[in-house]
């Protein structure tokens, strides 16, 4: 029996989420497998992997072969690593003492490695946040400042209005006497003319 490290697909519609087991070639996909090894989540950033580092490696040491993708999760674990001073150990080409102070010095320095990341992340967002926040500030500044400038031209308009009509009174007041004063006229010419009639007679 031939058997495989590989992923089982768990999770809903486009949120997946895997299992590292450990299983026969010949079985399904997300059918029977002799162990799960480990967690595999996609979704988040960077990828979170929970690994059983033990249980990888012992299943490394008994044959077990992984697809590419369990390789890579194997490899960013440390667990092929740890398989091949294992190997080394066993051969005599170092101690144990070396190979876990070498693991030890491997799995820190990946592990700043992930941190560093994270924070370049969480920088990059909280700085893509500043930048949006900003540009919605300009945005809503220059909305104020258009509605301050159309609310200015309308009370100027206003204001001229108010200016035409007041205008517009002492006109037709200045034009009324003037009417006035021609009736006036005109009922005095009759009476010139009486006057200068009896004269004459």
């Amino acid at each position: 029996m031939s058997v495989k490290i590989r992923l089982q697909r768990h999770g809903k519609k486009g949120k997946p989420f895997y299992w590292v087991v450990a299983a026969d070639a010949r079985s399904k996909r997300d059918g029977k497998y002799l162990e799960k090894i480990g967690t595999y989540n996609p979704n988040t950033n960077p990828a979170t992997i929970d690994l059983n580092l033990e249980s990888a490696v012992q299943w490394l040491h008994n044959g077990a072969q992984p697809t590419d993708t369990a390789r890579a999760i194997l490899s960013y674990k440390g667990a092929l690593l740890k398989h091949h001073l294992d190997g080394g150990v066993r051969k005599g080409a170092l101690t144990q003492e070396q190979a876990d102070a070498k693991l030890a010095a491997w799995l820190e320095a990946k592990a700043g490695k992930v941190t560093a990341k994270k924070e370049n992340l969480s920088k990059a967002q909280a700085d893509a946040k500043a930048k949006a926040l900003k540009a919605e500030k300009a945005a809503n500044e220059k909305r104020m400042a258009a509605a301050a400038l159309v609310e200015a031209a309308t009370e100027e308009a206003a204001v001229e209005e108010t200016a035409e009509e007041t205008a517009e009174a002492p006109v037709a007041e200045a034009e009324a006497p003037a009417v006035e004063a021609t009736a006036e006229t005109t009922e005095e010419a009759p009476a010139a003319e009486e006057a200068s009639e009896e004269a004459e007679a």
